[in-house]
């Protein structure tokens, strides 16, 4: 009998699990793992986690019920419905977390007026895009000094953190200082009492924020720039990404976008979106 063989059975079955813990340890930790399917998940739970600022009316806010609302919210909830999802979870959160909470699996879209500009385009995903504001600068009443952008050249320049219109700012202002709030209210309220000489915001929310807060605040000046939003997504989300396009898309063809854009900002979008393609650069 050749004792010999089931000794060179085990030793042959070691060098065979020692490779294979070797490849795996060798193995990038992003390698070992196929990123979670976000829509199959969703559509599993019925809940899908949708994050947004809730204080940056018309786009999202809190009602008179301590509950989301606004045109996100309600788009958010349409394309819930479209893409096979009973129940929407809203997260609130800052602006300029955006993106990293994306990335940290904190929420599945972020949907508020969120600008698809190239640098965020590095590191999540975008669908089709469901809006779109101009962005004006914001003065005091009192203020005839500050008529168009080169008057804001050596002037304090407020804007929201994180988002395009701060980007936008420091590309464009380079003789102003621009001063940065974590929340988008505060900046209107310092406008008002002159911490800040100016701001720049979209005409719709600027407006909305002034008139509702009955602040002495006006806009001056042509449109500075056209920018698009659309729903943000984590990378390698292809089923999520294509299911929310073809929501946005479908919407925009039926007429709810239409619909929505005019409740809650007074304007419509069905143009309007294709006007900011030919605008951004």
């Amino acid at each position: 009998m050749n004792r010999t063989r089931p000794l060179h059975r085990r030793l042959l079955c070691t060098l065979v699990a020692a490779s294979a813990i070797a490849t795996v340890l060798a193995t990038p930790a992003w390698a070992q793992q196929q990123p979670r399917d976000i829509l199959a998940s969703a559509r599993a739970a019925g809940v899908i986690r949708i994050a947004n600022t809730q204080a940056s009316p018309p786009w999202s806010m809190l009602d008179d019920k301590n509950q989301p609302a606004g045109y996100d919210v309600e788009v958010a909830k349409e394309v819930a419905k479209r893409i096979g999802v009973a129940r929407v979870e809203f997260v609130a959160d800052l602006f300029k977390n955006f993106v990293e909470g994306l990335k940290a699996g904190k929420y599945d879209l972020v949907m508020n007026d969120l600008t698809p500009t190239a640098e965020r385009e590095k590191q999540v995903d975008f669908s089709t895009a469901y809006g779109l504001e101009d962005f004006r600068i914001f003065v005091r009443t009192a203020n005839n000094d500050i008529k168009d952008r080169p008057d804001l050249k050596g002037k304090r320049i407020g804007v929201t953190a994180g988002t395009s219109n701060e980007s936008w700012s420091r590309e464009n202002l380079l003789g102003s200082e621009i001063v940065t709030y974590d929340n988008g209210g505060l900046v209107f309220n310092d406008l008002a009492i002159g911490r800040v000489d100016a701001l720049i915001s979209s005409h719709f929310g600027g407006m909305k924020y002034a008139t509702v807060n009955k602040l002495p605040i006006k806009e001056v000046g042509p449109i500075l720039t056209y920018q698009l939003s659309a729903a943000a997504m984590a990378k390698n989300q292809p089923a999520l990404r294509e299911a929310v396009s073809k929501a946005v898309k479908d919407m925009r063809a039926d007429g709810t976008i239409d619909r929505l854009s005019n409740r809650w900002l007074g304007v419509s979008y069905q143009m309007s979106v294709e006007i900011a393609k030919a605008e951004r650069p």
